[in-house]
């Protein structure tokens, strides 16, 4: 007799078969199937233009104490790395042969002084006696010459008196500026001359302080012609800092101005920035990074990171939501972020939907559940069949 029992499970199979197929159909008729995905709605919105750029700090003075007599060092007025004021004694010179002079030129200025007044006095009695022809002309006229020169001698020997006094003056060498000062180059006992090369020290001001960043001339080329033709508009001149422990720092700086000329070495442009360092965080050569937002992009469109992807070739694309709710792929542009997005500045248009979650198993044309990606439903792939046909 014929066993019928194979022909029977068979049968059950088919059937099973059938009614999952069935089943599978009518969850995708009814979106039940399709994958959960959440997304954002693309708008325009203005977006900085953020730029990093190398910098180092630049005392806001600095001034190299030297000295303007020549003589002998006999001491040293001030504490090394202290704060100086202007016009504070630094230094002190012999003065010895400076005092000399200005008591010679005192000396020669009295003597002046008198012989000019003893012929004024001459020219004077002599005035009335030329007049009466009791003298001669030319007697007259010689002492008035005599007058005139001995006036002259006054003035040129209290110039010369002056001279002295500034010397003398000199021999005390005062700081030309407020600022810290750095350690002595010159000892007491040392000698110096107005002409030497090697200053006695330098004081530097360091609160405000400068930053001096390289930018790329072809950047600037670039901003600049993005900006005249409307692309962009002109950024803040905010300035801030990342020093060099990757620590931020506590003040905001302000653009100062940019340099006309390029670097023929390195084809860059100084940017300066000032900055307030009333703690002397910040020190003269130190390296920084500066970021500011050099401009702004009136229409640029922010998409979270999540839902940007790259190509093999490196081209960024997106996954849309499509037409009967079917996952659109588009290739877009995006070259920079800002923050934890995507700057996306071509390829797509406001009001498209852009998926963020559920598209690691994404294809073209795939049969999708969107939702918002800020509502509380979870996103995640349905579950498996066997999953569904126990919760059944």
């Amino acid at each position: 007799m014929l066993d019928k029992r194979p022909l029977l499970r068979a049968g059950a199979l088919c059937a099973v078969a059938l009614s999952l197929a069935a089943c599978s159909a009518e969850e995708e008729k009814n979106g039940r199937g399709a994958t959960e995905v959440g997304f954002v709605t693309v708008k325009v919105e203005p977006v900085p233009v953020t730029t990093s750029l190398g910098g180092r700090a630049v005392a806001f003075e600095t001034s190299e104490v030297r000295p303007q007599v020549n003589g002998l060092i006999r001491r040293r007025l001030f504490t090394e790395g202290g704060f100086v004021r202007a016009g504070q004694p630094l230094y002190q010179i012999d003065p010895s042969l400076y005092q000399a002079a200005v008591d010679q030129a005192a000396a020669n200025l009295a003597s002046a002084r008198a012989s000019a007044q003893a012929a004024v006095d001459r020219a004077r009695r002599l005035e009335p006696l030329a007049k009466m022809q009791a003298v001669a002309e030319q007697d007259y006229t010689d002492a008035l010459a005599q007058a005139r020169m001995a006036r002259a001698a006054v003035a040129q020997n209290g110039a010369a008196l002056e001279t002295a006094r500034i010397n003398l003056r000199f021999a005390t060498i005062t700081a030309p500026i407020s600022g810290r000062i750095g350690r002595s180059l010159v000892t007491p006992g040392g000698l110096v001359s107005a002409s030497q090369a090697t200053p006695l020290a330098v004081i530097q001001q360091t609160d405000p302080m400068f930053v001096d960043m390289q930018q790329s001339s072809a950047e600037l080329t670039t901003l600049r012609q993005a900006i005249e033709s409307g692309g962009v508009t002109a950024g803040s001149t905010s300035v801030r800092l990342r020093l060099e422990d990757g620590s931020a720092y506590g003040f905001a700086g302000t653009v100062q101005f940019s340099d006309v000329t390029v670097n023929e070495a390195t084809g860059t442009v100084t940017l300066r920035a000032r900055f307030p360092n009333p703690k002397g965080v910040l020190l003269p050569g130190m390296f920084v990074t500066a970021i500011f937002d050099q401009a702004v992009n009136p229409s640029a469109i922010l998409l979270p990171q999540a839902a940007v992807q790259r190509d093999f070739d490196g081209s960024a694309f997106v996954y849309l939501v499509g037409k009967d709710n079917k996952a659109l792929r588009r290739k877009i542009v995006a070259d920079r972020t800002s923050g934890a997005n995507w700057v996306v500045t071509g390829g797509l248009k406001p009001g498209e939907r852009v998926i963020t979650q559920g598209i690691g198993n994404l294809r073209q044309g795939a049969a999708i559940r969107p939702v918002a990606a800020n509502s509380a439903q979870r996103v995640a792939a349905p579950r498996g069949d066997g999953a569904e046909a126990q919760g059944k």
